[in-house]
């Protein structure tokens, strides 16, 4: 758990230089009290909200566990403001032990108007930790902050299921892809299904149904189209299916795939019943009559698998679930990593859209 340490500043009308010098002077003072601490060089990340939310967003950042960044820079956006108020504060992850640093982390607040998201740079500049990475993410939109801040960040954090229309989510993830690698929390959140439904066909004796894939159904979250889409995408992209456009039909989304021997027929299916974003269960069928069916339960995955002589099983997959916090972690953890399977998956997603 982080603490409080050193002094925390803060100033009206503030310009991005003393921002940035208070930062410094605040990590000097750090040092010279207690020479155990050092400051954390890992990953810069900043944040761009509404102002009525911040108090959210923060505590979601504060629930991240061990994945905290180094500098986190929150900007925000307050209609009608015109100058810019800041806060700056440095945190410790608990006590150094003899012979042992202890870890500083630095977050600063930079309350700004609308007007100054098109020169957002200028101010976020002087703010971050050069020679790191920088992660930058927006929940509430503002495009125009994130634009701005394109020559500053090399990843970019995005959720896909907040776009209304997935396939202008999908357009700005490959826009934003062609400065930065994306990390899509609506990716994200399927990792659990994608990694056990690849899981329950790797024993050899299921290994061969793979090329037998007649049919996928995908439940999600009303709101969650895209997180089944990404699935589908992942699917196609993995096995080399060729994707065609997915049309509406008595209330869900339906079409097919082509693969060497046949097709997969592709639904989607919105539950309502499903109180938080992603996927709500998912059931893969093959031309020889096994299916294979995971849905969300109690403590994690319930799974049930049918085989090509009518015999049935059930198990549970226990810890599927990280909850929002961890998969926000899990987007900062991500910054640092490359998942090459998302943009493949992006682009089958978007064929089905067409």
């Amino acid at each position: 758990m982080a603490e409080d340490a050193g002094e925390v500043w803060a100033a009206q009308d503030a310009k991005p230089s003393e921002i940035e010098s208070a930062l410094r002077e605040l990590l000097l003072e750090q040092c010279r009290a207690d020479t155990a601490y050092a400051p954390a060089r890992v990953l810069n990340l900043v944040v761009i909200v509404d102002r009525e939310w911040r108090g959210e967003i923060s505590n979601r950042l504060d629930q991240v566990g061990r994945y905290h960044p180094s500098r986190t820079i929150l900007c925000s956006v307050e209609p009608g403001r015109k100058t810019i108020d800041a806060m700056a504060a440095i945190t410790v992850e608990g006590d150094a032990s003899p012979g042992e640093l202890a870890l500083c982390r630095e977050r600063v607040q930079v309350d700004i108007g609308p007007d100054h998201l098109k020169h957002l740079d200028t101010i976020v500049d002087p703010l971050v930790v050069p020679d790191i990475a920088t992660l930058v993410w927006a929940p509430h939109g503002h495009e125009e902050g994130v634009d701005a801040l394109r020559g500053l960040f090399q990843v970019v954090l995005v959720d896909s299921v907040n776009e209304p229309d997935p396939g202008s989510a999908i357009a700005r993830a490959r826009e934003l892809a062609q400065d930065a690698y994306v990390v899509d929390l609506a990716w994200l959140r399927s990792t659990p299904w994608r990694e056990r439904i690849a899981a329950s066909f790797d024993p050899p004796k299921w290994r061969h149904e793979l090329g037998r894939i007649s049919a996928v159904t995908v439940r999600h979250h009303p709101e969650s189209v895209l997180a089944g889409l990404l699935f589908f995408g992942w699917l196609a992209s993995r096995l080399r299916w060729e994707p065609g456009a997915l049309v509406a039909q008595n209330g869900s989304l339906q079409g097919s795939a082509r693969t060497r021997r046949q097709e997969v027929r592709l639904r989607l299916e919105a539950d309502p019943r499903q109180s938080v974003p992603g996927l709500v269960g998912i059931t893969v069928e093959t031309a020889s009559g096994m299916s294979l069916s995971l849905d969300r339960g109690p403590g994690g995955l319930t799974a049930h698998r049918r085989d090509p002589k009518g015999r049935e099983s059930s198990w549970t997959l226990l810890g599927a679930s990280r909850g929002e916090a961890g998969i926000l972690g899990e987007g900062i953890r991500q910054a640092l990593l490359r998942d090459p399977t998302y943009s493949p998956a992006l682009d089958a997603a978007r064929a089905m859209l067409k």
